[in-house]
């Protein structure tokens, strides 16, 4: 949160808010104290269960915002789907999530917590969140046929501390569905930046050059060969809605066409000079009487 301010004062702007709502008391805690060291100390932080009781809300209604960023847990267990068919913000709409796996959830109460019309979100996931099929699958399809993801952004794997495998970034843009300025995109930007980090013998990192080149590629929203691709809705439904990165950006580098006849003579010939070699030794070692 601090460094989406941060981003917001680069812009000459002051003229924002900052809520937010963490389950854990310790991070909660950690949150408010780091917001007021950064003089951020009017931010709104609430304790408790995102999913099971959502603290920002007013008249009954979930509050809207501009901008939403998280980093849920992933593939979370028990999130408490047993309630989400009667959730009385009416967040799951388009489908429950499995109760096994909360990735969806945090990622329906997302977009529900968007401003219709012009409200963006950005979360940390999983890439099974981008294949599996069931509840996320339909879940999935549907926030596609609504027109709401914007971008697929894959990560490096271990990027965090709390675990090694390789991570993406979804964004959705609500500005796309009816009567937003962005209704007329109907396509998706799939970008593979896996490759692009610094290695590290605890945890792999992102430089500012990949940053600023994940940044450049999603504002030109452009083929980028092995790097970035713009899919229309069509090829994502010909793929039954599968958002596999590999499916989209192709990353496979030919290799060198080998000439087989070549390496044999060549090995023909070093096995002859091999056999010269060793008679050559053979008969020195003979007059040093070895």
């Amino acid at each position: 949160m601090i460094e989406a301010a941060a981003l917001v004062e680069e812009t000459g702007s002051r003229d924002f808010a900052l809520f937010g709502q963490e389950v854990n008391g310790s991070t909660w805690a950690l949150a408010r104290m780091n917001m007021f060291l950064h003089g951020k100390d009017a931010a709104r932080i609430e304790w408790g269960d995102t999913l099971n009781s959502p603290a920002l809300v007013e008249a009954d209604r979930l509050m809207r915002f501009d901008v939403v960023v998280a980093n849920p847990p992933f593939s979370l267990d028990k999130w408490g789907s047993e309630h989400a068919e009667s959730d009385r913000l009416n967040r799951f709409w388009r489908g429950v999530p499995p109760k096994s796996k909360g990735d969806y959830a945090f990622i329906s109460h997302m977009v529900e917590t968007a401003l219709p019309q012009a409200g963006r979100v950005a979360v940390v996931v999983p890439h099974g969140v981008l294949f599996r099929g069931g509840a996320e699958g339909r879940i999935r399809q549907k926030l596609i046929e609504d027109n709401l993801l914007d971008a697929v952004i894959g990560l490096p794997a271990n990027l965090f501390p709390t675990t090694s495998i390789p991570v993406a970034v979804l964004v959705f843009d609500r500005a796309r569905e009816k009567g937003g300025e962005r209704e007329s995109c109907r396509d998706v930007l799939f970008i593979d930046a896996s490759r692009d980090f610094q290695a590290a013998k605890t945890q792999n990192a992102l430089f500012d050059s990949h940053l600023d080149r994940i940044v450049a590629s999603f504002d030109a929203r452009q083929n980028v060969d092995k790097y970035a691709y713009v899919a229309p809705l069509a090829e994502i439904a010909e793929n039954d809605f599968n958002l596999n990165i590999p499916r989209y950006v192709d990353t496979f580098e030919e290799e060198e066409e080998i000439d087989v006849a070549a390496v044999e003579k060549e090995i023909e010939r070093l096995e002859g000079e091999l056999a010269e070699v060793r008679a050559r030794m053979k008969n020195y070692l003979k007059e040093l009487g070895v």
